[in-house]
């Protein structure tokens, strides 16, 4: 068969907020779309009521968004074989399932969970596989008779072809799974509801799905479904079964895959404290691809150009959230400065800014703003380092003032006060220069020099430089804030 163009689909789950896991699969199937000018179709995948939410259905599309994913096919979008919601196909599913039944594909099976739990174990306890035994594979009339008169409710399972599934993985080259390890497995529950295990292959085989890039947690799953596509294919209802690409685990603390559970996992936690989405993809993307062996900057178009699922590393990738923070940082930095301005507005502003609005000065953060943008490695980071512009007065911190404060810093303050007050104010370097006459004349280099002053000033040991910020603050704050310091000092 000639190659398709490429369609690929992103089927996530409505269950919570999206995780790290979930964007990385996200990005590599989007990347991949975009690199071979294909198709991304968006899909939902809600059939499970008990887990599912419109809730988390409407932040799904909201990081899709916030991420840049554009799809061609799905919610809000529409397409040639929509619906895109699975709680909507239900009737597509049924009618699957009847044919797949009629056709001798699938079967009925009445065995209570009580009786497989049984067989399982004793299968263990003999050393053979502990999968399910084809117990009710070719039941007689009779039996089924008895069955329905015990009122069993029955689901539908597959039957498994008796040979050996042998595909060739994008990520991870050739692979064989014997029949002995992959049984007969549910595709319909008792009460009629369609299983993950039907309804996901009989979307892709409708919406025409050429490439299956998704997680390494579902690649057991990977020969039953070839199988269940090569019935679909002699049904009418599939044209081919799609190639498939298997995602490295991204694993968290201790060797442990990154789960749901895990606090670093959560999307939207990386937006509160002020990720760039073109920061964080960049670090996603590197959790088992690389653009080039020396460069881990780059931008997502520069990604989309070289993005190739063959280049995959299939070993798990760890998340290094120091890392995460360098790479954001470069690209808050790789930003222009009217951007990165805009960028930083949630954060100067409720429930985030201590200040009252009233007090937030424009053409101070306007000023403040290319200092900032070379300091930071998160957005959230910005309301600290400018507090002290907008608040009446610095923020109390006892920890930096018993640091910066020593003994002699009464002094070196009333010297660097009458050294500021004569100096420059247009000028940054003659602030400088008026701080380091004080500090020389007190036997002092600059960096001790200037901690008490910072302090005094801004109420921190680190921030942004201070010069810089002397200059923006103005020449009447910066003093009275000086003699502020100087009154507990000597108090």
């Amino acid at each position: 068969m000639a190659s398709a163009p490429v369609r690929v689909r992103f089927c996530p789950s409505p269950t919570g907020n999206p995780h790290v896991g979930l964007v990385r699969t996200a990005l590599f199937n989007w990347a991949f779309a975009r690199h071979h000018q294909g198709t991304l179709v968006f899909r939902i995948e809600d059939t499970d009521a008990a887990r599912d939410s419109e809730e988390s259905y409407n932040q799904l599309l909201d990081a899709m968004r916030w991420l840049g994913f554009d799809w061609d096919e799905g919610p809000e979008v529409g397409g040639p074989h929509a619906p895109y919601r699975q709680s909507q196909r239900m009737d597509i599913y049924q009618d699957v399932a009847r044919k797949l039944l009629d056709g001798g594909y699938a079967y009925h099976c009445y065995c209570s969970q009580e009786e497989l739990d049984t067989r399982r174990e004793a299968a263990r306890a003999a050393g053979r596989p502990s999968g399910y035994d084809g117990h009710c594979r070719d039941l007689s009339a009779e039996q089924v008779e008895q069955y329905q008169a015990q009122g069993r409710e029955p689901i539908v399972r597959f039957r498994m072809p008796d040979e050996t599934i042998t595909f060739t993985d994008l990520v991870r080259g050739e692979l064989t799974f014997t029949p002995e390890n992959v049984p007969d497995y549910g595709i319909v529950r008792a009460n009629g509801a369609p299983l993950y295990t039907l309804v996901n292959p009989v979307d892709d085989a409708l919406m025409e799905i050429t490439h299956v890039l998704r997680g390494e947690d579902l690649l057991s799953s990977t020969p039953r479904q070839i199988a269940l596509y090569k019935a679909l294919i002699e049904l009418g209802i599939a044209q081919r079964v799609p190639e498939f690409g298997h995602l490295p685990y991204v694993m968290g603390e201790g060797n442990k895959k990154l789960s749901k559970r895990d606090p670093q996992s959560s999307l939207n936690l990386y937006r509160e404290q002020g990720f760039l989405p073109e920061g964080l993809l960049n670090y996603l993307s590197l959790l088992g691809w690389s653009l080039s062996a020396d460069q881990d900057i780059f931008t997502i178009e520069e990604m989309v150009r070289a993005f190739d699922i063959s280049d995959v590393n299939p070993n798990p990738a760890r998340f290094d959230l120091k890392k995460c923070e360098a790479i954001n940082g470069d690209h808050i930095r790789m930003l222009d400065v009217k951007e990165f301005a805009e960028r930083c507005r949630p954060w100067l502003k409720a429930p985030f800014a201590p200040w009252a609005p009233e007090d937030f000065d424009e053409a101070k953060w306007q000023a403040i703003a290319p200092h900032a943008q070379t300091r930071l490695k998160v957005l959230s980071e910005i309301t600290a380092n400018v507090d002290f512009l907008f608040l009446p007065e610095p923020v109390e911190d006892e920890a930096s003032w018993t640091k910066a404060m020593k003994e002699g810093s009464d002094a070196l303050l009333r010297t660097a006060r009458e050294r500021l007050e004569a100096a420059d104010w247009t000028s940054a370097e003659s602030l400088k220069e008026a701080v380091l006459a004080a500090g020389e004349a007190h036997g002092l280099k600059l960096g001790k020099a200037q901690a008490p002053v910072r302090v005094a000033v801004t109420g921190r040991t680190v921030g942004l430089p201070l010069f810089e910020s002397l200059e923006i603050l103005g020449k009447e704050k910066t003093l009275a804030r000086i003699d502020a310091a100087l009154a507990k000092l000597t108090a």
